[in-house]
């Protein structure tokens, strides 16, 4: 079987989750087919290469499954972009808008440096918002970013714009259903 189409076969669709009328890309499939997980963190890395990235920053809680992976294969630091409240010391914080409501999420200050060329990962990719505000964070501690990665995109939900002008790079896209 072509390893895209096993990628593809490996997310599962839910519909009405978590809420009538939405469809949920659930990417824990990728995670129990080796095969397409292994296909997944090859393709990734790819991207991360044409990055001009020199470290990477794994989003709570999916991306750092992924992120981790990379950063060990490509031998890349890796900072941690956890919800409020989940590291210790000082950190940078920034909130965004749900769509019902608002969370927070926050890095250590130690971890940032002026001048670093930091590439954003998540699983998946649908609004932005996340992203948008991970990216908030690197900008205060002085570091540059250089794009977004993630396994999945949705680009019919117009996260290009939320993330523009950076690049978005996904392995795997899917149109509104």
């Amino acid at each position: 079987m072509d390893k895209q189409v096993l990628l593809d076969k490996s997310i599962r669709r839910v519909p009405d989750f978590p809420k009538p009328g939405i469809l949920f890309y659930d990417i824990s499939g990728i995670l129990m087919v080796p095969e397409a997980f292994s296909y997944c963190i090859e393709k990734m890395c790819e991207l991360v290469k044409k990055s001009g990235a020199n470290t990477l920053a794994g989003i709570e809680t999916r991306g750092l499954i992924f992120s981790a992976v990379i950063a060990e294969r490509l031998g890349m630091p890796l900072m941690l972009v956890r919800k409020k409240g989940k590291l210790p010391g000082k950190t940078y914080s920034c909130s965004y808008a749900l769509e019902y409501g608002t969370a927070e999420i926050e890095i250590h200050v130690a971890d940032v440096k002026p001048g670093q060329k930091v590439l954003l990962v998540d699983d998946l990719i649908a609004t932005g918002g996340t992203l948008k505000a991970a990216r908030s964070l690197m900008e205060m501690g002085g570091a540059q970013v250089t794009g977004y990665l993630g396994a999945v995109g949705l680009p019919f939900l117009k996260y290009d714009e939320a993330l523009a002008p950076l690049p978005v790079m996904t392995v795997i896209n899917y149109d509104a259903e």
